[in-house]
């Protein structure tokens, strides 16, 4: 625990996971209720949370017709500590918005996740919430396996930017709550929409500490995803970590 001082008052995190997307790109398939490995996606990723000490509530965000179900969902897995479900927006910095304003005025931390990454695990979330405390900012991400080329307009490579400084940026993204407020309130009143919360804090001059992620912590996107987080969980079913 991050908080070895036993009279330090421990931080109270609220995680804001985001459900609300519409699947566009997954061909029919609602993959927030897909049984990965038997479990749904939305609910493996609440699970990680649930069992981090470090998170104070859990807020969950997903599309308005889906909210009766996943109260039922959490009543199931008894995850006592999802406070409330709430109705996401048209995109996702709407989405992050609703949730935010259901989180406890106690926040001191807001700890933001896509819900489409159900392999997160406690360890990450919790790393990432101490170096938010450090910081005020942490974000998880792990660097790039990839050489990464820059393409001018006509298709043509313009140039190759140094590997060793690239990360690919993942979730949790955690901030402490008044530098995330200030942030959200500057990009509404300039009409800037942002598709990253490090982006928003960026935007503020404030730096965002990389934390540690994993490289299965991927985010489900297309259909092949969900074919390549099932190898996960497969792969991993034997050491209990997933």
């Amino acid at each position: 625990m991050f908080w070895k001082n036993k009279q330090e008052k421990q931080p109270w995190v609220s995680a804001v996971i985001v459900a609300a997307g519409q699947c566009t790109r997954m061909n029919g398939v609602d993959k927030q209720q897909y049984p990965l490995g038997g479990i749904p996606v939305v609910a493996r990723c609440i699970r990680e949370f649930h069992a981090c000490a470090a998170i104070s509530e859990i807020i969950l965000v997903c599309r308005v017709n889906d909210i009766a179900s996943y109260y039922a969902l959490m009543r199931e897995y008894e995850f006592l500590r999802v406070r409330q479900i709430v109705a996401g927006g048209d995109i996702r910095q709407e989405s992050v918005r609703n949730g935010i304003a259901a989180c406890d005025e106690k926040a001191d931390y807001y700890a933001i996740h896509d819900g489409a990454r159900p392999l997160v695990t406690a360890q990450i979330i919790e790393e990432c919430i101490a170096a938010a405390v450090t910081h005020g900012a942490a974000a998880a991400g792990v660097p790039v396996k990839d050489t990464i080329k820059v393409a001018s307009p006509d298709g043509f490579v313009s140039n190759t930017p140094d590997r060793s400084g690239l990360f690919a940026i993942q979730t949790p993204q955690i901030f402490e709550v008044q530098l995330y407020k200030r942030a959200m309130e500057r990009a509404q009143r300039d009409g800037k929409v942002y598709t990253d919360d490090c982006q928003l804090i960026e935007e503020t001059g404030h730096r965002v500490f990389i934390s540690n992620g994993d490289y299965a912590n991927i985010k489900i996107t297309t259909p092949e995803d969900l074919a390549i987080a099932g190898a996960l969980v497969d792969l991993y079913k034997g050491d209990n970590l997933m």
